[in-house]
């Protein structure tokens, strides 16, 4: 069990649509993996944030195709920023990102923690490398 410490809300930065072409399968498939990120830091007592999980009900409310419509490019962005008003630290995922790389400018801007690697959040336990399948 990991020693308590103070509860952050931590913005999960990485690939939403990049690489995707618009697929919006292949964007749930990125969402999904920037998802598994959340559960070891609510364990850790932290308050795991993905912009997606507003920026897309935003976008669905205003009447958007999807992720891919051109209203998107007004609410993506603008809701990490204003996420990032809140958030007390980043934890950025490996994969090339524009959004992400946004994420992070804006929280060193704001002197705003960013992590790289899960283990390194405070209260995380590090975790055992996967054994190499071979």
């Amino acid at each position: 069990m990991p020693e308590p410490t103070t509860s952050l809300m931590i913005l999960i930065a990485g690939p939403y649509a990049s690489g995707t072409g618009g697929d919006p399968d292949l964007m749930r498939q990125n969402l999904r993996r920037l998802e598994t990120a959340a559960w070891p830091l609510f364990e850790a007592g932290h308050l795991p944030m993905i912009g997606e999980w507003v920026a897309l009900p935003v976008l669905d409310s205003a009447g958007a195709t999807g992720p891919t419509d051109p209203l998107a490019a007004q609410v993506l962005y603008p809701v990490a920023a204003r996420l990032l008003q809140r958030c007390d630290a980043v934890l950025r995922l490996p994969g090339e990102s524009r959004g992400a790389d946004q994420d992070v400018a804006i929280a060193r801007e704001r002197g705003i923690p960013v992590y790289y690697d899960i283990n390194d959040v405070p209260g995380v336990p590090t975790s055992e490398p996967a054994a190499a399948d071979g």
